[in-house]
């Protein structure tokens, strides 16, 4: 076995990035698509998708850039069943859960706009994701004025704390 480390491409970070697994991709590229540009009009995304057998990418979307981006990222996770989602115009928060209760989806292992890097462990018989790394390392807590900052920013955003 020997393991690999994927860094994710995402020009400038300007890109929502979502990593998972799932089944049937012949399905599920599409379906995923569809669901997430009912969930947030506007949206722009691309979904690609390894499929194990032909071992190829399938990959759809609303914007050539997107589609891309997220093939090549597909690709070189190399993973079978595994599926990025390249999105703007919404976060992750807006179709985590969309995407989670896709019936066909198994695993998210990352939502995010951070630098990614995928942990991939390749066998004789294929590749897995392991995990990821989302972001740099944390060297400190927050203070009390970043705390503050941080509240009054998601309330800005819409959301309240209880």
């Amino acid at each position: 076995m020997e393991l690999k480390v994927v860094e994710i491409e995402n020009p400038e970070l300007k890109y929502q990035i979502i990593i998972g697994q799932g089944n049937f991709a012949i399905f599920t590229t599409d379906d995923l698509f569809s669901a997430l540009i009912k969930a947030v009009p506007g949206i722009k995304c691309a979904v690609a998708m390894n499929e194990a057998a032909p071992k190829l990418t399938r990959v759809t979307g609303n914007d050539e850039e997107l589609k891309e981006i997220a093939a090549r990222n597909a690709l070189k996770i190399g993973a079978s069943h595994v599926f990025v989602v390249v999105s703007s115009n919404a976060f992750p928060i807006n179709v985590l859960n969309t995407i989670k209760l896709h019936p066909a989806v198994c695993n998210v292992f990352v939502g995010s706009a951070n630098p990614i890097e995928v942990i991939v462990a390749e066998t004789e018989l294929g590749r897995a994701v392991l995990g990821v790394v989302d972001g740099t390392a944390v060297n400190r807590i927050e203070t009390e004025e970043e705390k503050k900052e941080r509240r009054n920013l998601y309330q800005k955003l819409g959301y309240k704390l209880d």
